[in-house]
């Protein structure tokens, strides 16, 4: 191996591609499981959430026990909390739109998350948007557009919950990233488990708690790893490069999900899918590129 490659797999922007793509290989798997559990099983959306992210906390305690108190402190509990509530309801507006809207088609709206991070990284978090990041997001975000067509007969209001979710989440990565400044990333994993399973249960309370049993209780095992997994990837992205940077690496989310809904559920959207999938991976590609380049720049 060359000192050029050495030097690409230490780059904090390679870095944080690459952990960005792994949760979003994470969280394709815990969605075509989210959808077989309100699809096919017919478990409340509500209820899947508690369970998940209760099962996500369980399956965490051997690093809560390991890290222990200490990784609680924080001098920005509210920070926290805050940024959980967005969490929370996200989540719900997310799992209760996939009981309706195919993966591809939530995947696709729930992509628009990227211009509401780029615009809070720049008005609340001061990082620079220059014009290959702005570039790259737009050209993810056509790509979206190509392959949900939002013109057509097929759109539906229940469409707009991933939209929803995409604007929760876009607060809560915000702050997140804002976190990840300040404390390492473990302290903002093991808040986020240890605050939504609460707040998650009083939500699943309100709309009708349900227990689940055989497969069911797989999946919500299956989706409970996958979800600590994920999140602690995705928190390992912010922490290695910038919100506004990181952020279009997401938009390979779709393509994921295409594949995943595909072998699973047979979902095969039609138009012009791969044109728009391979917008954002170039898009993608691209930003990573760029970035990397200016750290080798900086650091000679």
């Amino acid at each position: 191996m060359n000192q050029s490659s050495v030097s690409l797999f230490r780059s904090r922007a390679v870095l944080g591609a690459g952990f960005m793509v792994l949760a979003g290989i994470a969280f394709a798997a815990l969605n075509v499981v989210a959808q077989e559990l309100a699809m096919t099983l017919g478990f409340p959306p509500a209820s899947t959430a508690f369970w998940q992210y209760g099962f996500a906390l369980i399956l965490s305690l051997p690093l809560l026990v390991r890290l222990g108190l200490r990784a609680m402190k924080t001098d920005y509990p509210f920070r926290h909390i805050f940024r959980v509530l967005l969490a929370a309801f996200g989540v719900q507006a997310w799992v209760t739109g996939l009981v309706t809207v195919p993966i591809w088609q939530a995947i696709a709206l729930v992509m628009t998350s990227p211009f509401f991070i780029i615009i809070g990284a720049r008005l609340f978090l001061g990082e620079t948007v220059g014009r290959d990041r702005w570039l790259a997001t737009l050209t993810g975000f056509i790509g979206a557009m190509i392959i949900l067509q939002p013109w057509s007969g097929s759109f539906t209001m229940a469409a707009l919950l991933p939209v929803l979710s995409a604007l929760l989440w876009g607060g809560s990565s915000l702050i997140m990233k804002n976190l990840t400044h300040h404390e390492p990333p473990e302290t903002v994993t093991v808040w986020l488990l240890v605050l939504l399973t609460p707040i998650n249960a009083g939500l699943a309370a309100a709309s009708g708690f349900a227990v689940p049993e055989g497969l069911a209780l797989w999946l919500l095992l299956a989706a409970g790893l996958l979800t600590a997994l994920g999140q602690y990837l995705l928190t390992l992205a912010y922490n290695a490069a910038d919100a506004a940077y990181v952020q279009p690496f997401d938009d390979l989310k779709l393509p994921l999900n295409v594949l995943a809904g595909w072998l699973v559920f047979g979902y095969a959207p039609s138009g012009y899918l791969w044109l728009g999938a391979t917008l954002i991976l170039v898009a993608s590609l691209f930003l990573m590129l760029r970035e990397a380049g200016k750290e080798a720049v900086v650091v000679s």
